[in-house]
């Protein structure tokens, strides 16, 4: 049966002209006529090789226990599921080719069969963690993820949460992806209900990625290897590509039920998305480039379609990884090298600079090249990289070609190879795809059943009437209903034009709440057997309340979270209100991906009426009527006639036991009487203001003389402070004339709320220990955009957000780090937080040059900003949130307005200098200068070594700016340290045009700012100063430059205090320190 060993070697040097006659990659064929441009007789020929070779390789490697493969074919003991998949999906790959053979004396079924015993396999060894999956989804953690290995025969535990770092979101997502692939070319893979359940709980599993910080595809977490994991751009695109896959699929393919459907949470899809997008081309914090990224954005994942972030990416990893031999996987990675020391699970600091030189070289990528070549039709590529390849592959003892897994660079321009006893088999796997895709056995729809190489407007829709991702509609129209909470609000928005329908006009249609929305959900993938409980109560975000749902008959529509009253304040801000109902219609028009139209329910309730700023809600309303919002097309209508072009979601998991109460959905307000007459009986909102006075003296005087305060005292702020200070001593229980505590702050809370009194509102939130809703969504979008959070008062310990965080722990940060320094600020600091996520998501221009939004320092610009634009008698604390969120804007976008408004350059600095804004390419500068500084720069007693920093980073490192950054926010004033900035750049620029030199000394930057001082003050006759250096601080850009840059020459040349360094033995000229 096995054809001679040199069939294989020339279709192995034939691939490239076999290439050619390829069909066109980018369009479905007929397969009929796909198989009659080939001979029949000489396919079966090559089918039957690569089968000979696929039992060798790879099957003969499957335990036939548990269907699993192991890393190395010498391993009997450990099994792995990422590279099981790829085995899996080698021999799925062959099964998919001799599908088109009339009688393939039974490989076929056998392939199949064994892909299927493999498929299984990791979904037994997973099943029997299943209680991990559930603990995971509360709190993700390496200590609740899936296991990653498992023994090869027994499909037990093998290495501990201890001893292996399990937590590999692109495994789990690579899970998903082929067996959505598999199940949609006809394998039977999931057999029950309770593997149904526990697959929809995977989706739930890698729902989060987005905010899930992993150990990544290479097992390690960080380039450091210390055991930190980080957020992963290929582990977020695999997870966004799993339910992209996933959504809707039947999990018993044609034979399936309206049980066996697997649902999608759009708005965490989109979350992964826009993150995953937004990361490139960076891998993650300290890997700016890594090689995973082909994987995820080329087969198997085609991760995005965003066709120049894509080619940016990957000519990133081709320009920075690329080598003779293969790709490292990232710069400074030990793994396998030479010079790493294999007894030692993680590097000490600052091991990885050893590397460097050193790195392994992986053929791998090769093949992830040439598959790449193929979907993009690029004969060009193809033949390139597999001229590379050839170089790689040896033979082995039956000459079938193998893979060397990696080359190890020796220092001297040599390599070791790995050894060839072992074979690869992820290498091996993707070595027959890429060969049966080259030599015209696979058509790359076969290996793509989904289509996931196509954007998703042009892939086929799947049959069933569940949501699909389709892409957006390039005319995209919003659809509007218009609710009124009672008849009489309905009439008084008739005189001003304005249709609206109450909710008994819109029955048997029923208007929910998203919160209703996520009780009906939790009966998704719930199985007692097996201890899942279902959807975590996570919010329902805008894009699935856009969609219609049709549940157990009922047609149902929920209304956004902006429309639900919380317990955070945000809600009763009508101007807020107002600008969130325009973020949300632009948000849903620019990331809506499904077929049908988003339909979006606007509630107008009699409190809205009540509202001073009401006629901005009418004047909105007005502008939607037209049919556009800030350039967005919408259509106000009757929600009866919008039902049929909307997206329309079957829930058929629910069955009428499990319905929500009917009562629970929004119901009408009823009056006596509707007519003019009873909207006079609306009551409008008082305008409330009174003096902001202390109480701070209570705090030394007893209980009893508190409680008799309380009865007589009629300021509510000061009421706020009193029940505060009852708080703190007596405990939230503790009751006075039958109110608790938090009873009484809870009231006054609601009154201070209806009168809008923002102080008093803030104060009681603050005690209350109020959290911003879905506040950790908006801290990840800042953390992905390469920015970190810290919040905290000036002056006191601030703590970071330097990682994704649950609201729990948000809370509990916010209560412990702002609350005991400031009460107010631990919830204005949350609005700010808010603010910048939402702000940086769609405008990022405004956070360039800052590294860390320090909240803190952020209100005190407001502040500054107030100062200066004479409003200094405004307290912060008593604006309405649309106010801070509108100064907020304002103070991050001073470059645009600063000459316009005439800010003197000392207001332009405290401004810039509170958000510790750099200029472009500051923080490598700074690296060039510690270069030619090797005992550091140092600023108010704090020194930025320049050994070990050189030594255990690198130059583009997130690691070193933030470093670079912290001894910046060291300096007390903003404009001192704006100053220092400016002159850390002339520095640089003096170095950089004189590359002979270098300081010998500590680059002390308080010394030589005082010394440009003392030459201002000579050279404007200014005396007795007092070393007040404000006048300083006021000059002009180009001024202040002239004096900072001779008082750094005059540093240089001081006795000692740099180095010339000879080159090719001429000496150096006088001119040397001349700034041209």
């Amino acid at each position: 049966m096995k054809e001679p060993p040199k069939t294989l070697t020339t279709t192995c040097s034939g691939i490239a002209s076999n290439t050619t006659e390829r069909q066109s990659s980018l369009e479905d064929i007929n397969l009929d006529q796909f198989l009659k441009t080939s001979n029949y007789e000489d396919t079966v020929k090559q089918l039957d090789i690569y089968y000979g070779i696929v039992k060798r390789q790879l099957l003969r490697h499957q335990s036939p226990i548990t269907g699993l493969f192991p890393v190395m074919s010498t391993d009997q003991e450990v099994g792995s599921v990422r590279d099981s998949v790829y085995c899996a999906a080698a021999v799925w790959s062959l099964y998919q080719a001799y599908r088109r053979i009339d009688d393939d004396r039974g490989k076929s079924y056998e392939l199949g069969q064994s892909t299927v015993k493999c498929m299984r396999g990791i979904l037994q060894c997973w099943i029997k963690q299943a209680c991990r999956v559930e603990l995971f989804k509360q709190r993700q953690s390496n200590q609740h993820a899936l296991h990653s290995k498992f023994h090869l025969h027994t499909g037990e535990e093998i290495y501990s949460d201890d001893f292996y770092n399990h937590l590999q979101i692109d495994v789990v997502s690579l899970y998903i992806i082929f067996l959505v692939q598999m199940i949609t070319s006809g394998l039977q893979i999931i057999y029950t209900q309770d593997e149904v359940a526990f697959i929809q709980n995977l989706v739930y599993y890698v729902e989060r990625a987005y905010r899930t910080p992993d150990f990544g595809m290479w097992e390690r977490g960080s380039k450091y290897n210390n055991g930190t994991p980080e957020i992963h751009a290929s582990s977020i695109g695999m997870a966004k590509s799993a339910l992209e896959a996933i959504n809707g699929c039947n999990l018993f393919g044609e034979k399936g039920a309206s049980w066996s459907v697997v649902y999608v949470d759009i708005d965490a899809h989109n979350r992964n998305r826009s993150i995953f997008e937004t990361m490139l081309p960076r891998e993650s914090s300290s890997k700016g480039v890594d090689s995973s990224l082909l994987l995820t954005l080329s087969f198997p994942a085609f991760a995005s379609h965003e066709e120049r972030l894509v080619e940016q990416t990957k000519q990133n990893v081709i320009s920075r990884l690329r080598s003779k031999k293969g790709f490292k996987r990232f710069s400074r990675d030990g793994f396998l090298s030479k010079v790493e020391d294999k007894s030692r699970r993680y590097y000490h600091t600052g091991e990885i600079k050893d590397f460097e030189g050193y790195e392994c070289e992986w053929p791998l990528f090769f093949i992830a090249m040439i598959i790449d070549g193929v979907f993009k039709n690029n004969n060009e590529q193809i033949e390139e990289y597999q001229n590379e390849l050839r170089k790689c592959l040896h033979t082995d003892a039956y000459s079938d070609p193998v893979v060397t897994m990696y080359y190890a660079p020796d220092g001297e321009g040599s390599y070791i190879k790995a050894p060839s006893q072992s074979l690869f088999l992820w290498g091996q796997s993707m070595f027959i795809i890429a060969q049966l895709l080259t030599a015209g056995l696979l058509h790359i729809n076969e290996l793509d059943p989904i289509r996931r190489y196509l954007p998703s407007y042009n892939r086929p829709r799947r049959a069933g009437r569940y949501s699909a991702f389709q892409g957006t509609a390039t005319d995209l129209v919003v659809q509007i209903v218009l609710i009124a909470e009672s008849l009489r609000l309905q009439a008084m928005m008739a005189t001003y034009g304005i249709q609206t329908q109450t909710p008994h006009e819109v029955e048997p249609i029923q208007i929910w709440s998203s919160t209703e929305l996520i009780k009906v959900y939790q009966h998704l993938g719930v199985n007692h057997k097996i201890g899942l409980s279902g959807r975590p109560p996570r919010p329902v975000g805008s894009l699935g309340t856009s969609k219609v749902y049709r549940i157990c008959g009922m047609t149902v529509l929920c209304y956004p979270l902006i429309f639900e009253v919380s317990d955070f304040y945000l809600y009763r801000d009508m101007a807020l209100l107002i600008d969130d109902i325009k973020t949300e219609l632009q948000f849903v028009g620019k990331y809506w991906r499904l077929s049908g139209r988003p339909t979006v329910c606007l509630l107008i309730r009699e409190e809205h009426m009540r509202d001073p700023q009401f006629k901005e809600m009418l004047d909105l309303l007005a502008m939607l009527k037209k049919g556009y919002c800030d350039g967005m097309k919408v259509r106000i209508g009757r929600l009866q006639n919008l039902i049929s072009s909307s997206c329309t979601e079957h829930l058929d998991f629910m069955n009428q036991i499990n319905l929500p109460n009917k009562e629970n959905s929004f119901t009408q307000v009823n009056h006596e009487y509707v007519g003019y007459q009873s909207l006079t009986d609306v009551p409008k909102a008082q305008t409330y203001n009174e003096q902001k006075i202390s109480v701070e003296h209570y705090k030394h005087k007893s209980r009893n003389e508190i409680i008799e305060a309380l009865r007589h005292m009629e300021s509510i702020y000061c009421l706020c402070q009193l029940w505060g200070i009852l708080l703190n001593r007596e405990g939230p229980n503790f009751e006075v004339n039958g109110l608790t505590v938090t009873q009484a702050l809870t009231q006054l809370y609601h009154r201070a709320g209806s009168l809008r009194y923002w102080r008093a509102v803030r104060h009681c939130s603050s005690l209350l220990h109020h959290i911003v809703d879905s506040i950790s969504p908006f801290i990840t979008t800042v953390l992905v955009n390469g920015k970190e959070v810290t919040v905290g008062v000036i002056g006191q310990k601030e703590t970071v957000f330097d990682k994704p965080m649950t609201p729990a722990e948000i809370q509990e940060v916010m209560y412990t780090t702002v609350q005991p320094y400031d009460v107010i600020q631990a919830v204005l600091q949350q609005e700010v937080v808010l603010y910048c996520g939402r702000l940086i998501a769609t405008n990022p221009y405004m956070f360039r040059g800052i590294l860390k939004i320090r909240v803190g320092w952020v209100l005190e610009a407001i502040r500054i900003y107030l100062q200066i634009s004479g409003q200094a008698s405004i307290d912060l604390d008593n604006l309405s949130p649309y106010q801070v969120r509108i100064l907020l804007q304002k103070v991050l976008t001073v470059s645009e307005w600063a000459t316009e408004e005439r800010l003197t350059p000392l207001q332009r600095r405290q401004l810039e200098g509170c958000l510790c804004r750099v200029p472009k390419h500051f923080y490598n500068k700074i690296w060039e200068i510690l270069q030619r500084t090797p005992l550091g720069i140092s600023t108010q007693g704090h020194l930025l070594p320049a050994a070990p920093t050189l030594i255990n980073m690198s130059r583009g490192e997130l690691t070193f700016s933030l470093l670079v950054e912290e001894t910046l926010i060291c300096i007390d004033k903003p404009e001192r340290r704006q100053i220092i900035v400016e002159l850390l750049c002339i520095i640089a620029t003096i170095l950089s045009r004189n590359p002979e030199l270098h300081f010998k000394q500590a680059l002390d930057l308080d010394e030589i700012i005082m010394e440009a001082f003392l030459m201002y003050c000579k050279d404007n006759n200014v005396q007795d100063h007092g070393h007040d250096m404000t006048p300083f601080y006021s000059l002009f850009y180009n001024e202040s430059a002239g004096y900072l840059a001779r008082a750094a020459v005059n540093k240089i040349l001081q006795g000692g205090a740099f180095s010339p360094q000879e080159e090719d033995g001429h000496q150096l000229h006088d001119e040397t320190c001349k700034i041209s």
